[in-house]
């Protein structure tokens, strides 16, 4: 090589070392290498429980313009494990690239035991109906929501009164060491001197036995949950049923229990896809949910076993913002059974839990096929705020959050039965709709108070009362 040109490649090798040194620059000035997480505030909760929510891992590259988002999702994904009331998410100690994020969490309390009085009904407006004090309910429920700081869920329920019923439950999320498989199970016993046998003028009629209980039930499930990720599970069950009735409800209503037969025992299975990215999961503004489940009563391998049901249920609802204080959501739901025959003690439509349109709380309407929209949309009064009561000495209650919002909603509805035993009910099989404004009082350990005045299709109006987000 002569010296020009051992000149000229000097030359360009400085040249674009030059740039490198510049673009690892430019690199490291627009993001950061994590080099530790360090967890605070986690007296009871384990280290491993908080990482797995994280969207981020050690040595691993955040750029700068995704910080934030990635912070608030991890955020997001720890405050709906319902383990944590406050969290907070740091970089320190930055430096050449690199960086050890801090992570403040504000535990909840876990362990719970409770005497409680209760009232058994659909919802609380069916009961303030009739103020109907005989239908309490009470007893011990003790419950531990992170047992051993794994996020474990214990609970010891025993309640008596209206409606009796003993039984253990206990959830482990995580069994393998990439914790994606996680397992439970359910085992119970139950006893009632009451029992709604049929529906008549769209609301279900009773019969009581104040010296006999009328039916008795054993209940066991097995669950497996496979979560690869952070916002898809699967899960599946296995569950034992049997019931034992009273003969008088077979004679005072042919298509209470399959066959006719006083003793129903079965075998079900439960499958549940769900993806799950909404913000908040006690109250979403933001986000997505959907999920598929199929499930199948019966498949004649047991003695007294009369039962053959199979169902799909589809589900999905849409949050997101219209303007600074606006937001707008929206869900629908849909069943869909085979036309085979359903028992009335275990059919479900619309009435019951969060299944039904609003207007229409003091009604249930039975069928084997549904398909429910409810649209919700929100004004926000008072944004999140926070309040400290120093006189509180734990901070697991002395800090709390609280937001409220004025709501808009719309809702509709189509069941569909064919069994002609039920035909007495005329919303059966007919347009349901239902609107009116409502009030949302938010805040922490997931309370939501929903206070509302609707109009449904009869033209029937009145105030409802909710504890739980309405979409």
């Amino acid at each position: 090589m002569t010296p020009h040109r051992f000149l000229f490649v000097f030359f360009m090798l400085k040249i674009l070392a030059g740039f490198a040194q510049t673009a690892d620059k430019a690199d490291t000035s627009s993001s950061f290498i994590v080099k530790d997480i360090l967890i605070t505030g986690n007296k009871i909760t384990h280290d491993h429980i908080i990482l797995r929510e994280l969207s981020f891992k050690k040595n691993d590259t955040i750029h700068l313009s995704k910080e934030k988002e990635i912070f608030r999702k991890s955020k997001e994904n720890l405050l709906n494990t319902s383990l944590f009331n406050f969290i907070t998410i740091d970089t320190i100690h930055a430096n050449a690239g690199v960086s050890d994020i801090m992570i403040n969490v504000i535990e909840r309390w876990y362990f719970w035991p409770l005497p409680f009085f209760d009232i058994s009904e659909r919802n609380f407006n069916t009961w303030w109906d009739t103020k109907d004090l005989s239908k309490a309910a009470y007893g011990l429920f003790l419950t531990d929501e992170n047992f051993r700081g794994r996020k474990e869920s214990l609970r010891l329920l025993i309640r008596m009164g209206y409606d009796e019923q003993y039984g253990i439950s206990y959830k482990i999320p995580y069994l393998n060491k990439g914790k994606t498989l996680g397992s439970g199970f359910v085992i119970g016993y139950g006893q009632n001197h009451e029992v709604g046998y049929a529906t008549e003028n769209n609301k279900p009629v009773f019969y009581k036995d104040k010296e006999h209980y009328i039916q008795k039930d054993i209940f066991s499930t097995l669950q497996f949950v496979w979560r690869k990720g952070i916002y898809n599970m699967h899960t599946f069950q296995v569950n034992f049923d049997q019931y034992l009735f009273s003969d008088t409800l077979e004679k005072i209503n042919k298509d209470f229990s399959s066959r006719s037969d006083t003793l129903n025992r079965f075998l079900s299975f439960y499958y549940q896809f769900k993806s799950d990215h909404r913000d908040n999961i006690a109250y979403p503004l933001h986000g997505y949910y959907y999920s598929v489940e199929v499930v199948k009563r019966g498949f004649g391998i047991m003695k007294n076993e009369n039962l053959d049901m199979l169902y799909l249920t589809l589900n999905f609802r849409k949050f997101f913002q219209l303007g600074d204080r606006f937001f707008f959501a929206s869900s629908i739901k849909t069943k869909i059974s085979n036309q085979s025959f359903q028992p009335y003690f275990i059919q479900k439509a619309l009435g019951y839990g969060s299944d039904f349109v609003r207007g229409y709380e003091y009604y249930v309407i039975d069928g084997q096929d549904y398909a429910l929209l409810k649209t919700n949309f929100k004004f926000t009064i008072l944004p999140e705020k926070v309040s400290k009561f120093n006189f509180i000495p734990t901070e697991k209650f002395n800090t709390i959050h609280y937001a409220i919002y004025l709501n808009f909603y719309a809702d509709a509805a189509y069941v569909s039965d064919i069994q002609e035993s039920r035909k007495m009910n005329n919303m059966t099989n007919s347009y349901l709709y239902g609107t009116g404004l409502g009030l949302d009082f938010v805040t922490y350990y997931d309370k939501v108070f929903r206070f509302e005045y609707s109009v449904n299709a009869q033209g029937e109006g009145g105030i409802f009362i909710h504890f739980v987000s309405p979409i």
